[in-house]
């Protein structure tokens, strides 16, 4: 089992910020293609954005639709931990947020069963 732990999420009024936190202990996150997805309530689990290891930093972050221009995906492997910031937030992208992290990918994917490893989850709710 590969440790990922979120942290950031909360409560935020429409059109405001926030930045997750993606941290991972036991290995190094360098090696690794890290992806952010979401799940709302009663809807299917979308990836949202990710991001190729760093032997592949050449490889551009992949960002659905509807989140491209507000977030903005982004690691630090000093520290072991891949970011998510979340600007101009609206209240449809409320849901619970994960991190994944698979080994094997080339570059990365926002397709959710690539993946080997994920985080528990934190709650994102955008509302006034």
């Amino acid at each position: 089992q590969v440790p990922l732990v979120e942290s950031g999420g909360g409560l935020v009024q429409p059109g405001g910020s926030l930045r997750l936190s993606c941290t991972a202990s036991g290995f190094f996150t360098d090696d690794f293609a890290i992806g952010w997805f979401r799940r709302a309530p009663g809807k299917k689990r979308e990836g949202v954005a990710c991001v190729a290891s760093s032997p592949n930093r050449d490889d551009s972050p992949v960002y659905l639709d509807s989140v491209k221009g507000r977030f903005t995906v982004s690691r630090d492997d000093a520290k072991n931990t891949v970011y998510l910031q979340m600007n101009s937030l609206k209240p449809e992208d409320t849901a619970v947020y994960y991190c994944a992290a698979d080994q094997m990918l080339a570059g990365c994917s926002l397709l959710g069963s690539l993946y080997d490893y994920w985080g528990q989850g934190t709650q994102v709710t955008v509302s006034s």
